[in-house]
């Protein structure tokens, strides 16, 4: 569920908060997202209840609340299918390169493996490294084109 706010001068307030005191320029809405969930805990459901806010550039006629509510669930879809493998399966953030060029080098050949994976009709890139970690010349086939 989402709320939408569109008070112009409520919005330049908001901007205003802080150190600096300037309002935000590009402010349109201020967006109040609840998120409920049930989770199933030692055999009993839980519900949960997650409020977030939000803030976008988006006026309200370029994004009314069920555009916004839209946006916010392809936003999600793309942080549980692109960053969950690169935090979780690459265990990206307790990687030890740091210095130079090598981070954005590892990250691109992350991004690499993943794509080519996807494009293989992979929906689990776990499983797909572990199958072609156990066959490497698959994996070989798959970089140069030609499918396992």
């Amino acid at each position: 569920m989402v709320w939408a706010l569109c008070d112009q001068q409520l919005n330049a307030y908001v901007g205003s908060a802080g150190e600096v005191g300037e309002p935000w320029p590009h402010l349109q809405q201020v967006c109040r997202v609840e998120r409920r969930r049930t989770e199933r805990r030692e055999g009993q459901d839980s519900p949960t209840v997650q409020i977030v806010y939000a803030i976008t550039s988006l006026s309200p006629e370029r994004a009314d609340a069920a555009a916004l509510l839209k946006l916010t669930r392809a936003h999600w879809g793309i942080e549980n299918k692109v960053h969950w493998v690169r935090d979780v399966t690459f265990d990206e953030d307790r990687h030890q390169v740091r210095s130079g060029a090598a981070p954005q080098v590892c990250s691109a050949i992350r991004n690499l493996a993943c794509v080519l994976l996807r494009r293989q009709g992979c929906t689990n890139i776990a499983a797909a490294l572990r199958t072609h970690a156990g066959r490497p010349w698959t994996a070989v086939a798959l970089v140069m084109g030609s499918g396992p």
